[in-house]
């Protein structure tokens, strides 16, 4: 996917920045490598919140995190110093909750099979989604004889998988049963497809990563909500009302964030303190494009002086 524009813009000024701000009345924002790196906010980014908020912008974050709840996240960007409210966040689990309530209108006697954390469940019990699994299968081990114990589950009408630590056999077996019946046809879904996940000691396996054994043995292609997939995009507007001609997706990754915000037909901002560089954003050959570039999304506390 292109960007709204064939060639990014580089900001460079605070003239720049000003008129930047003034056409969008949203923003939506990742939130690692723009915001923070691991436990430290990087510079400028509380005096760009402030000054953004103090002239009536919205400020959404956005991740594709699902292990967390946004309850649980307001208390992180607490600790960080970044005031924030469970309405300010979108998460890949808040995601996965409106899109089977507003979307699928989850049927009221069925339940949900989770791999993942205590986000998912979090999200979809606020929603008055029922789930199982989760961490009520952690740390069993299964032997052969297990198989017997098995069994199909009527009542399970979706699988939903996210980042795992505790990811074990008994989990995939029970997904892979549920899954593996026609005429029950339970959902599959992906709380994001990303194939590794950032830690502040390295990179390690993530959901895509984790899902893989389910999705080449059941020869099924899940519902993936995380960026850059659309259905999430599709759920934060069914959700926030806003205007996507006044919206801007802000991040630091062109294969999430920029083409997450090019699927949706948003102006994007990519800034160079992540994942992506400049040099890559403007290689000919690269499909996703950003609409604009910045050194840091602290750049822009800059035009409260302009």
């Amino acid at each position: 996917m292109g960007s709204l524009s064939n060639t990014p813009q580089k900001l460079n000024t605070v003239e720049d920045y000003k008129t930047f701000i003034d056409q969008f009345d949203t923003f939506l924002l990742d939130c690692d490598g723009v915001l923070w790196h691991g436990s430290q906010v990087l510079e400028g980014i509380l005096d760009t919140v402030d000054f953004l908020r103090k002239n009536g912008k919205r400020l959404v974050f956005v991740t594709n995190n699902s292990t967390l709840s946004r309850a649980n996240y307001v208390k992180k960007f607490e600790r960080l110093g970044i005031q924030a409210s469970e309405k300010d966040i979108f998460s890949s689990a808040f995601a996965t909750a409106v899109y089977l309530r507003n979307i699928l209108n989850f049927p009221a006697d069925k339940r949900v099979y989770v791999i993942g954390e205590s986000g998912i469940v979090d999200e979809l019990a606020a929603v008055g989604i029922e789930t199982t699994g989760a961490s009520a299968d952690n740390g069993i081990v299964m032997t052969h004889a297990d198989f017997g114990n098995i069994q199909q589950d009527p009542s399970i009408g979706a699988v939903v998988c996210g980042f795992d630590l505790n990811l074990n056999y008994t989990k995939l077996a029970k997904a892979f049963t549920y899954l593996n019946n026609k005429e029950q046809g339970a959902h599959f879904i992906l709380t994001n497809d990303d194939t590794t996940f950032p830690s502040p000691n390295g990179i390690f396996p993530g959901t895509g990563s984790l899902c893989a054994p389910l999705i080449t043995s059941l020869k099924k292609t899940p519902l993936v909500m995380g960026k850059p997939n659309k259905p999430m995009l599709d759920c934060f507007f069914s959700n926030y009302h806003t205007d996507p001609s006044r919206t801007c997706m802000v991040g630091d990754r062109l294969d999430t964030d920029i083409d997450f915000g090019a699927q949706g037909g948003i102006a994007t901002l990519m800034v160079l303190t992540g994942v992506s560089t400049e040099h890559e954003a403007l290689d000919p050959a690269q499909p996703i494009k950003p609409t604009y570039i910045i050194q840091s999304f602290g750049e822009l506390a800059k035009a409260k002086d302009a």
